[in-house]
Order: C-alpha cells, then sequence, then structure tokens
C-alpha cells in the first residue's frame, strides 16, 4: 500500500460511535484509515493536535445565502467561502436567492456555476428555487447538479424570487416527488402576518416580533405536512423559529411523513427580551423569540425532532439594516454568523449537558445527509473526504466583529464571549485555514 500524504492525531477524534485517541491516515484527499493513536506509519506530513484540542469532521452548513452574482456587494463567494473556513466550515450549499439571476432556471443555475468558479476556498453545492410557474425548469436543474429546491410561503424581499401558495405547490410538488428530490420551504404563511398588524413603534423590538407571530410558522408547517402526505414529497423546514411547531412535526414523523426541519444559532443563542431597542442586526424572519420557546428548540433538537443546526447566513451591507434609525419593520432582515456557528453553538450546547457528538452529528452528519453528501461529508470514516477542523473548546474569545472574514462586519454577536477557537481547518487533506491566516489561493470545488 503506498504511503499516506498526512497523518492527523490528536486525544481527541470525534468519530461516529466514538470519541478517543486516534490516527487520521490520509492519501489523495480522501481518509485511508482511522488507527490507533499510538500507531504511526509512513514518511508523511505528522499534524499533531494538542491534548485540549477536539478533531471533528468539517463543518456542514446546507443554508448560506453567498448572493451572487447580481449582489455580490453584498457577500459573495470569496468572502462567504473564506469566512466559513475560518470558522472550521468545509463544504455549504448556496440559497437560490438573492443573487440575480435567482437560481430557478437551468440558464440562472449556469449563470451561478460560472460565478462561482475558481473563488471558493471550501466545497460548494447549490439549492434550486420553486417559483410561480417554473415546474419545467426542476428536472433540467436537478440533472445539472442543484441538491435540491427551496420555495417562500411569504414574499422573500427580493423581486427576482416570488412566493408560492397552495395552488402552485400542488403543482411542483407531485414534479419533485417524481424527481425524488428535496423540497426545502421558508414556513410562514401571509394571511397571519396580514392579519398581526402591530401598532407599536418601529425601533421596538416587539413590535417586529408581533409583527411575524408564530402562527404564520405554525399554519405553514401544518400546509407543508398535509401536502407532503398527500403527494409523497420530502419536504424540509427552514430555519424553524416557533417551538409550537415542535410537536406537530414530532407526530407527522411519527405517521411516516417525509418531513424534516432545522434551526439556526440565532434562535438557540438569543432571546427577545434581550434585544435592544433599534438593534436591527438582530432582525430575522421568522424572528428570534422568547427565552422560553429558545429552550424548546434545544428540547426539539435532543429528541431528534429538528435534525441540524444551520446558519441561515444572509448577509446584506450595513447600510441597508437602517442602523441609524433602527426601524425594524424597514431594516433588511438576515444575521451574519457563517463564521461563528461552532463557538456559538458550543457555547450554548455545553451549559446543557450536550456532548462533541451531539455537536457533530447537527453541525456536520446530518446536513451531509440531507443534501446526499453522507458518504463523503460529515463524518470522520474510512473513505470519506478527509476534511477536519481542529478547536479548542476550552478557549474563550470576544467576537469582533472586525476580525470576521465576512465582507461586511455587522452581526449581533459582536462583543458576544463564545466559548471555543478553531485552530486548523483541512479540505480534502490540504490546510486551508491555521488561526487567522486563510489558504492563499481557493481550494474548494463545486459539488454537482
Amino acid at each position: 500500500m503506498a504511503s499516506p500524504d498526512l497523518i492527523i492525531r490528536g486525544r481527541n477524534v470525534v468519530l461516529p460511535d466514538s470519541i478517543g485517541a486516534q490516527s487520521i491516515y490520509v492519501r489523495d484527499g480522501v481518509i485511508e484509515s482511522v488507527r490507533d493513536y499510538e500507531e504511526i506509519a509512513g514518511d508523511c506530513e505528522l499534524v499533531e493536535a494538542d491534548e485540549n484540542s477536539v478533531i471533528m469532521p468539517g463543518l456542514v452548513d446546507t443554508h448560506v445565502h453567498v448572493n451572487a452574482p447580481g449582489r455580490t456587494d453584498w457577500e459573495g463567494f470569496q468572502h462567504a467561502t473564506t469566512a466559513a473556513a475560518a470558522g472550521g466550515t468545509t463544504t455549504l450549499v448556496d440559497m437560490p436567492l438573492n443573487s440575480i439571476p435567482a437560481t430557478t432556471t437551468l440558464a440562472a443555475f449556469r449563470t451561478k456555476l460560472d460565478e462561482a468558479k475558481d473563488k471558493c476556498f471550501i466545497d460548494v453545492g447549490f439549492w434550486g428555487g420553486v417559483v410561480p410557474g417554473n415546474t419545467a425548469e426542476l428536472a433540467p436543474m436537478l440533472e445539472a447538479g442543484v441538491v435540491g429546491f427551496k420555495c417562500f410561503l411569504v414574499p422573500s424581499g427580493v423581486d427576482e424570487f416570488q412566493h408560492v401558495t397552495e395552488t402552485h405547490l400542488r403543482e411542483a410538488m407531485p414534479e419533485i416527488a417524481r424527481l425524488d428530490a428535496l423540497l426545502i420551504v421558508h414556513a410562514e404563511l401571509p394571511g397571519p402576518i396580514d392579519r398581526a398588524a402591530p401598532s407599536g413603534s418601529g425601533g421596538d423590538y416587539q413590535t417586529f416580533l408581533d409583527s411575524r407571530p408564530r402562527t404564520a410558522e405554525n399554519e405553514a408547517v401544518k400546509l407543508m405536512i398535509r401536502l407532503s402526505r398527500e403527494f409523497g414529497t420530502r419536504v424540509h423546514i427552514v430555519h424553524l423559529s416557533s417551538s409550537d411547531a415542535i410537536p406537530l412535526l414530532r407526530e407527522a414523523r411519527s405517521e411516516g411523513v417525509a418531513i424534516t426541519a432545522e434551526t439556526c444559532p440565532h434562535y438557540l443563542y438569543f432571546s427577545a427580551d434581550e434585544i435592544p431597542a433599534g438593534a436591527t442586526e438582530f432582525k430575522c424572519c421568522p424572528p428570534i423569540r422568547e427565552r422560553e420557546n429558545r429552550e424548546w428548540l434545544w428540547d426539539g433538537l435532543a429528541n431528534g425532532t429538528i435534525d441540524m443546526i444551520v446558519s441561515d447566513h444572509s448577509p446584506c451591507p450595513a447600510t441597508m439594516k437602517l442602523r441609524e434609525s433602527g426601524d425594524f419593520l424597514a431594516a433588511w432582515g438576515g444575521i451574519s454568523s457563517v463564521q461563528l456557528r461552532l463557538p456559538i453553538v458550543w457555547t450554548e450546547a455545553q451549559r446543557r449537558g450536550y456532548s462533541f457528538h451531539d455537536l457533530a452529528k447537527w453541525l456536520c452528519a446530518n446536513p451531509a445527509r440531507q443534501v446526499n453528501l453522507e458518504s463523503r461529508k460529515g463524518v470522520i470514516a474510512t473513505g470519506h473526504d478527509a476534511d477536519f477542523v481542529i478547536w479548542d473548546p476550552y478557549r474563550e474569545i470576544t467576537v469582533n466583529a472586525a476580525d470576521l472574514h465576512h465582507r461586511h462586519k455587522l452581526t449581533p454577536y459582536d462583543g458576544q464571549r463564545l466559548n471555543g477557537v478553531v485552530r486548523k481547518t483541512f479540505l480534502r487533506g490540504k490546510e486551508i485555514y491555521d488561526e487567522r491566516n486563510v489558504a492563499p489561493q481557493p481550494m474548494g470545488v463545486l459539488l454537482l
């Protein structure tokens, strides 16, 4: 057998069924074997993690808004993938909006691929979109390599990506089922939002919270359960915010409905009562809710009803956040956090007694499985891509937004004290991040 190119070893290696001292042998970008820590063979590069560091699979983030082409001034592939690498993420999946054109046709998808080529510091996949009237485009996009399709049940905020009604879904979902593809859904319905009519000041977070009631999410989840059951379409609820929907999802799954859900770091870290007046960097849709709601979301992760934690990284120029006026109702909604997902989640998870195994499941294995990458990504196992993050869970940091690799630095995590520092990130056996330094050249591939 040929010698390995690289051996990575440490005292705390997170494998699918154990955590312990292991040596990981890498050849040609793939994990050749995982052996006992003491067993070292081969004249090759050796990376030794110190005794405080944890070696985990490279993180997989299946919900990132890169916003390119067309709105590259919001983020772009270079900035998004650089920030992801610095956060221990080795695979991300780009959302079909807010780029221009939106990824809702085969031609638009090809434009997206042209934009991404040679700019990605990590591996990148792509979602297609479902909008009114584009059912005939779904099969060609899937054949060309999208991982599945996203729709909005409420206006998305951009004209290029229109929301769908039940009538539109009844056209698209049988085709998605025929293709055995996954439909991911921004689950809020317009009716409850239109009826909310908040009366307070736009600078008051409670006014914004009242404008996006839980019922909008709950009723949307009920709709998607009903349609998934009717058409046999696999459905995934993105960025679940309302904990009221957890029992609905759990019951549906027990009955065999093919529906899953994710949540995001901001729903698990912040609570509505902590958000200052006018602090529009906290605005996202659906909104950050109350403290009790946050704890129920953690319970949903614990019992497996919520499958994963993804960033929903959705940046924009700081001016669009209207920080000067502090008007939550008028500001753009979206939170920048792709670089911080690991320490945010670990800070809160360890307080509640969760383990590194839980972390690897929520941040790595389950997102990889969602997009059919489980044979390559998400776990440290023979035959998988040699994607790793080496991080110190015991080091505390105070977030300085100026140090982030995001194009725009405004984030609600600025000044927050978090546990966990990424030391190194490896993509297919190549080091792409070392403390504060990112590899000089992009090495990511487009996952089609």
